[in-house]
């Protein structure tokens, strides 16, 4: 690759990422009143988040089948209350058991 070509991809990438944080904050001047839009607004940045997560939860242990149960034991962990601290250990001891018992199987 040319040095021109790596310059030009830099700016057309910081040129995007510019109009994409500026672009609303222009357009958009009063406050949404739209109580779909709002929540959606609301929402997206969970969304960004478990979307790039959940895969790397699932594909970070050696066997898919032991990232799926330590997602499964997490979220119920999570949804009875445990702290965070809690869900982590859970998680790694579920991802130790599962590798362990597929490799003795």
């Amino acid at each position: 690759m040319n040095e021109a070509y790596i310059w030009m991809s830099i700016l057309i990438a910081a040129g995007v990422s510019l109009l994409v944080r500026t672009l609303p904050l222009t357009l958009i001047r009063k406050q949404i009143q739209n109580p779909f839009l709002k929540s959606f607004l609301f929402y997206v940045p969970y969304v960004t988040l478990a979307v790039m997560t959940f895969p790397a939860m699932i594909e970070a242990a050696k066997n898919p089948v032991a990232g799926i149960a330590a997602l499964a034991v997490g979220t119920v962990a999570a949804w009875l209350n445990a702290g965070l601290f809690p869900v982590a250990v859970l998680t790694c001891l579920t991802v130790f058991a599962a590798n362990w018992l597929t490799q003795t199987v």
